[in-house]
C-alpha cells in the first residue's frame, strides 16, 4: 500500500487539474454561444445541458458511497500489506454510488417526460 500512496496521489491530482480545466472550457464554451447572437432552439438546450445541476449530486453520492466504503473497511479484517480486499471493498461502494446516479438521473428523465 506503501507504494501505491503516489501513484494514487499522482492520479488524483492530475484528475482535479482535468476537471478544473473541463470547467473553464465549459464556461468559456457557454459564454462564446451566448455572445454569438440570437439563440436558436437547438442552442438552448445545448446550453442547458452543458449548465445541468446534477454534477454536484454526482459527485456528492459518489463521495458519500465512498466514504462509506472507507468506514467499512475499517470493520472488515483483513492484511494491509498482502489483501486486495481493501481495492475491491472501495470500487464496490464506488459503483454503487454511480449505479445510484444513474437511478437519479432515470428518475429525473421520467418525471420529465410524463
Amino acid at each position: 500500500m506503501k507504494q501505491l500512496m503516489p501513484f494514487i496521489i499522482l492520479i488524483v491530482f492530475l484528475i482535479l487539474i482535468a476537471v478544473f480545466i473541463l470547467a473553464l472550457y465549459n464556461y468559456r464554451l457557454k459564454k462564446r454561444i451566448i455572445n454569438s447572437g440570437p439563440l436558436d432552439e437547438n442552442s438552448l438546450k445545448f446550453l442547458a445541458q452543458l449548465s445541468s445541476g446534477n454534477d454536484a449530486v454526482k459527485w456528492g453520492l459518489i463521495l458519500l458511497t465512498a466514504g462509506i466504503g472507507f468506514v467499512v473497511m475499517e470493520f472488515i479484517p483483513y492484511s494491509a500489506e498482502d489483501s486486495p480486499v481493501p481495492y475491491g471493498v472501495e470500487m464496490i461502494f464506488v459503483a454503487a454510488g454511480f449505479l445510484l446516479y444513474y437511478l437519479f438521473l432515470r428518475s429525473q428523465k421520467d418525471k420529465t417526460t410524463l
